[in-house]
C-alpha cells in the first residue's frame, strides 16, 4: 500500500463509504479503486487527486496534504544515480535490493535520517 492509498482509504472508512460507492463517485471502477488503494497503479495524477478532494469536501491543507501523500506514492521507484558518487549508487542498490527486508522501525530511521539531512 502507498502513503496515498491509505490515507484514502482511511478517508473513505471515516465517512463509511464503500470502495464501490466511492469508486462511482469518483466515475471509475471499484477495480481501479482497490488498485489505487493498494498501490499496483501508477501514482496517481493531480487530475485523479482532485476529484477525490471533490467528491469527499477535502479543502485548503488537506487538499494539499492528498496531493503530497500522491507526489510519493509511486509503487515503483527507479533512481538514477548518473553523474553521482559510487556511494550513491551503492546506497541505491542497496536500498532497492534489502528494502523488503526493513521492518517499520528501521524505515522509519532511515527516513528521519534522510529529515535531517535535508534540514542542514
Amino acid at each position: 500500500m502507498t502513503p496515498f492509498g491509505e490515507k484514502l482509504r482511511a478517508l473513505r472508512a471515516e465517512r463509511d463509504l464503500s470502495l464501490k460507492q466511492m469508486a462511482e463517485g469518483l466515475g471509475v471502477s471499484s477495480a481501479y479503486l482497490s488498485a489505487v488503494e493498494h498501490g499496483h497503479r501508477s501514482r496517481p495524477n493531480r487530475r485523479f487527486v482532485h476529484r477525490v478532494c471533490q467528491y469527499l469536501n477535502i479543502i485548503w491543507d488537506d487538499a494539499e496534504e492528498l496531493q503530497s501523500l500522491a507526489n510519493l506514492s509511486h509503487p515503483r521507484v527507479t533512481v538514477d544515480t548518473a553523474g553521482l558518487s559510487p556511494q550513491a549508487t551503492v546506497l541505491a542498490n542497496r536500498l532497492s535490493d534489502e528494502i523488503s527486508c526493513y521492518d517499520n522501525e528501521t524505515i522509519e530511521r532511515l527516513l528521519a535520517v534522510m529529515d535531517d539531512a535535508a534540514s542542514t
